[in-house]
């Protein structure tokens, strides 16, 4: 059996194709395109109309490749971008005119969802404590848990209002900004995040999907996107300050030339990163393990 999970993100659109084995769910496919459907979003309150097409278009594309492969199931599932926006009712009825509809689901239920892909894979199933940050285009879940004898007991989770697009549409608008609204950005994220998250000991830290994974294909020269060889890879906390510094310093075209970067990411790994940066600081973290194995992997044995 073969099932396709597509999650339709602020930033991205990424199909997810498995395959039912006797050892669980075994990803065959995994596709991603940048169409920034949240573009904008936080400020304006609504989707724009080139973002809305950008991302039908993605959706429709994946919809067609997943039945190329012969899914049995194919479920397209929205987050923040079409929570937070007064048209998605309008970018839902056309989805689901074109044959592809798409379901949105609770930031709760996707960062619960995220807990449950870290937890769940054999990589990070030895860990005793763990934080689990998922950065996206208009939020940042972090979730900490602890384990016991009765299981997982989570002693944390938000979302906060911290993404790569809210912050490309707030303070970093600048393709190249200055070392003050880098610092003032720092410290907008600092306050946003607060000092209650740091316990004694938050475990080791486990980021999915971008900016981790393009920062593990950048470090390495990888030019050839393999999940397997990025997955479970480690950035430690200085790699990730230094990388602000140069990304930072950086405009949307040079660093969308960077070898390894995923198509369309230049816009926003600068942002990805400082944030990132930033809650490992909070945390008092020496570095970050990177999953490429995010809620929608979690989807297929936890579908709701």
């Amino acid at each position: 059996m073969k099932r396709a999970v597509i999650d339709v993100g602020s930033g991205s659109v990424l199909l997810l194709v498995a395959e039912q084995t006797a050892g669980g769910w075994t990803p065959i496919q995994e596709t991603s395109r940048m169409t920034f459907l949240g573009e904008g979003a936080k400020q304006s309150g609504r989707l724009r109309e080139e973002r809305m097409v950008a991302t039908l278009a993605a959706i429709a594309e994946a919809f067609r490749a997943a039945e190329a492969l012969g899914c049995e199931t194919i479920e397209a599932v929205g987050t923040m971008a079409l929570r937070i926006t007064e048209n998605a009712p309008e970018f839902l009825e056309r989805a689901a005119s074109q044959g592809t509809p798409v379901t949105v689901i609770s930031g709760e239920l996707e960062a619960e969802l995220g807990f449950r892909a870290v937890i769940e894979d054999p990589i990070f199933s030895e860990f005793e404590r763990v934080s689990i940050l998922d950065p996206g285009g208009q939020s940042t879940e972090l979730t900490m848990a602890a384990r016991t004898a009765d299981g997982w007991t989570k002693t944390f989770q938000h979302s906060f209002p911290l993404g790569t697009l809210q912050l490309r549409g707030g303070m970093l608008r600048s393709e190249t900004p200055t070392p003050g609204e880098i610092l003032a950005t720092s410290a907008q994220i600092d306050d946003t995040i607060g000092v209650e998250i740091a316990p004694a000991d938050p475990g080791p830290v486990v980021a999915l999907g971008a900016p981790g994974t393009d920062l593990v294909m950048i470090r390495n020269g990888w030019t050839i996107w393999d999940a397997n060889r990025v997955h479970g890879s480690y950035l430690d906390y200085e790699e990730v300050g230094k990388a602000v510094g140069w990304l930072m310093r950086m405009t949307d075209e040079e660093r969308e030339s960077i070898p390894g970067i995923e198509a369309g990411r230049g816009q926003t790994i600068h942002a990805g990163c400082l944030i990132l940066e930033r809650f490992l600081n909070a945390l008092a973290a020496p570095g970050v393990s990177v999953s490429v194995r995010g809620w929608r992997h979690a989807w297929l044995t936890h579908p709701k």
